[in-house]
């Protein structure tokens, strides 16, 4: 036998193997948004006069992100997502966190998908996929009441699984505060610890949902938050009701009722006295319900309408106990699957204490109007 013969003999072997092996397949996926509009609103600024201007994400915060997905076999696959928000009117950053999501799990065909890091948390996660106010957006980014109810949508150092079984959707998340409390506590980190779960059914045109969210703030506050309502479809229409409370146990520091009054005010301006309305003693529930209405009225036109009432509550002294109406209706154009134009119009009116408006100048309503455009890659 010849070292030739050898030295071909194990080349084939080892070529042998390797063709045997199996590699996993991988995919890397580029999507994004960019919306830019002109907004104007009335009753802003110092005399009342309103404000004209450009904003970068009308309908949608504009993003661009990263899924990853790697088959592992067997029905197993790992998964990732990396997601940057910014405004397009400036190119600048939306937020303090350069990523908005970024979370690494595995996903099984058996027994669903957990996932690690920043991501939406339970109230967000049920209201957008089961009763949104627009379900192909799902809300107005530029007004957007409800989201003030969602406990700040993410929370960092998050654990979420996820399960479906037929018609029927289970989660549960738990975040870890870091011992980043008190003293410790530092804002461009504002861990908090979280624990909470949703159940959702939806077959048929027919969606429906429950939903817990337990939050303890940096401080030591604890808010306990939840939310129910469903929505039905049917030809072209869209119809959708729903309600949520938030409610603090107590306050335990100015940095806490910092925190709560940036939830609790989801668009700037829409619904927040502008000198600390949630100081110790004063508002510590709030509810809101929402129903409304959408209609494709040709597959380029979608129009929809929604209405939303407030009711803030707990004040020791009376100044900050009230109640909210908003009101906003969309007309949506779509050029083609990835690029449309909207047109929408908002209205929000509040009453009750003394120290509830809706700007610093006093003002109890406001108008607002906005006409944009949307492209998704």
């Amino acid at each position: 036998m010849t070292a030739s013969f050898v030295k071909k003999t194990l080349a084939l072997t080892v070529l042998g193997s390797l063709g045997t092996l199996t590699y996993a397949q991988s995919s890397v996926q580029l999507y994004g948004i960019v919306d830019a509009a002109i907004r104007h609103t009335t009753n802003e600024g110092p005399t009342k006069s309103g404000k004209t201007q450009m904003i970068g994400g009308g309908m949608s915060q504009s993003r661009w992100g990263i899924n990853v997905t790697e088959d592992l076999g067997g029905g197993l696959a790992a998964i990732a997502n990396l997601e940057n928000r910014f405004l397009t009117d400036s190119g600048t950053t939306a937020s303090t966190n350069y990523f908005q999501q970024s979370w690494v799990g595995l996903r099984s065909k058996s027994f669903g998908q957990i996932t690690m890091g920043r991501q939406y948390n339970m109230l967000f996660d049920l209201v957008t996929s089961t009763y949104s106010s627009f379900p192909y957006s799902p809300y107005m980014e530029a007004y957007k009441p409800e989201i003030g109810m969602s406990m700040g949508a993410r929370a960092d150092n998050m654990l979420k699984y996820v399960a479906e079984f037929g018609p029927v959707r289970g989660a549960l998340q738990y975040s870890f505060d870091e011992k980043n409390t008190g003293a410790n506590f530092s804002p461009t980190n504002a861990a908090m610890k979280t624990a909470g779960g949703y159940l959702r059914y939806s077959q048929n045109g027919i969606s429906a949902g429950l939903g817990y969210l337990g939050t303890t703030l940096p401080m030591g506050t604890k808010v306990d938050a939840w939310t129910l309502g469903g929505s039905y479809r049917t030809g072209g229409w869209y119809f959708n009701l729903g309600y949520a409370q938030n409610k603090r146990k107590d306050v335990k520091g100015p940095t806490d009722i910092a925190i709560l009054t940036s939830m609790w005010q989801g668009t700037p301006g829409v619904y927040a006295a502008a000198n600390g309305a949630y100081s110790a003693g004063d508002a510590n529930k709030r509810e809101m319900f929402k129903i409304g209405v959408g209609y494709q009225v040709t597959p380029q036109v979608n129009a929809g309408v929604h209405y939303f009432h407030a009711k803030q509550s707990g004040s020791a002294s009376g100044a900050y106990n009230g109640k909210a109406d908003f009101v906003v209706a969309v007309v949506d154009y779509a050029f083609s699957k990835r690029t449309d134009a909207y047109f929408g119009v908002d209205h929000t009116k509040v009453k009750g204490g003394v120290n509830m408006f809706v700007d610093g100048n006093g003002a109890t309503s406001r108008t607002g109007v906005t006409v944009g455009l949307r492209h998704r890659f």
